[in-house]
């Protein structure tokens, strides 16, 4: 049987699954349970949010047989056909390489025939703001005025390119970048799962390398075990894997800095470059570094939760006293 990549095998199945978005998850609930539900809703958020999770647990809650506290159940004959993509009743379109009037015309014509099987018919445009011009007024008269057994549910990461008269017609909820705390918990719970014996500092690296996606933090994590495969994934393992450099590091080429020695500087760079570091990187945590110094600075109690070197933090500490 061939490998399924981490982010897919663990796609939130139902919106308790669903981490970060609690404010979006009760709200859907909610309305499924009351039987508020509405016929077209903006997702925006940056990528890896759960915005296409969220779609597709939506539409298998509108259609499941035997919804719990507006969840989906999982087990029901549309349940398992809608999470095998079998189902004619959810239709996933992707924005990008279908972004025609021609393409919005036979949705039009497609939403006039009533679902064969369950209640609703669920279009999820990923992407929507790839549409032309043209067939955003296309779908506009669709969008106002669908049938009563037809949702539409637009996804976009860029929510600025979509046009007013759009935005007027749909329940726009906007996905939150999700917390390194969460994105830890979450990866820490799955690796326990998967049996993957792993460092918690490890994990809090990936985690704020995602930068708040819990896909992208997935996919690293999947990145970091291959390389690493049957052995425990170490905080030195992931900074090899992904390029990027311990603080100790930072805190040498600091002093450095400081002294002007610009032939240490530039030695202490080639010889990152030499092993592989990624300078892109380099550079955005070298910034994160001295935001973090400046932080444990200016203010009291934030040695423990803030990634510093001791030997930078006691120099600090010197200077104020």
């Amino acid at each position: 049987m061939s490998y399924t990549a981490l982010y897919r095998k663990f796609r939130p199945a139902e919106f308790e699954d669903v981490k970060g978005q609690d404010h979006i998850s009760q709200t859907l609930q909610n309305q499924i349970k009351a039987n508020r539900i509405g016929h077209a809703y903006l997702f925006c958020g940056t990528r890896g949010t759960g915005k296409t999770s969220v779609a597709k647990i939506f539409a298998k809650a509108v259609n499941c047989q035997s919804p719990v506290n507006g969840s989906p159940c999982g087990e029901c004959a549309m349940c398992k056909a809608i999470s095998a993509g079998t189902s004619m009743n959810v239709i996933e379109i992707d924005a990008a390489s279908n972004n025609g009037v021609d393409n919005i015309r036979e949705i039009r014509e497609e939403v006039a025939y009533r679902p064969t099987e369950g209640k609703y018919k669920v279009y999820i445009i990923d992407e929507v703001h790839m549409l032309s011009i043209g067939a955003f007024n296309a779908l506009l008269k669709t969008l106002e005025e669908p049938p009563e057994y037809v949702i539409f549910i637009l996804a976009t990461t860029e929510v600025h390119k979509i046009p007013i008269t759009i935005m007027s017609r749909c329940q726009r909820y906007d996905f939150k970048r999700i917390t390194i705390d969460t994105i830890a918990e979450r990866l820490m719970d799955l690796m326990q799962r998967e049996g993957v014996e792993v460092e918690e500092r490890a994990i809090r690296y990936i985690a704020k390398a995602a930068d708040g996606s819990m896909r992208d933090a997935l996919s690293l994590l999947d990145q970091c075990i291959a390389f690493y495969l049957g052995e425990k994934l170490t905080y030195d393992h992931v900074l090899e894997v992904l390029g990027a450099v311990d603080t100790e590091v930072f805190s040498r080429l600091l002093r450095e800095i400081l002294n002007r020695d610009v032939s240490k500087v530039i030695g202490a760079l080639d010889e990152l470059i030499m092993q592989g570091r990624e300078l892109s990187q380099l550079v955005t945590d070298f910034t994160g570094y001295l935001r973090n110094l400046l932080l444990v600075k200016t203010s009291d109690g934030l040695e423990d939760i803030l990634d510093v070197s001791t030997e930078n933090l006691l120099q600090l500490r010197k200077k104020q006293s």
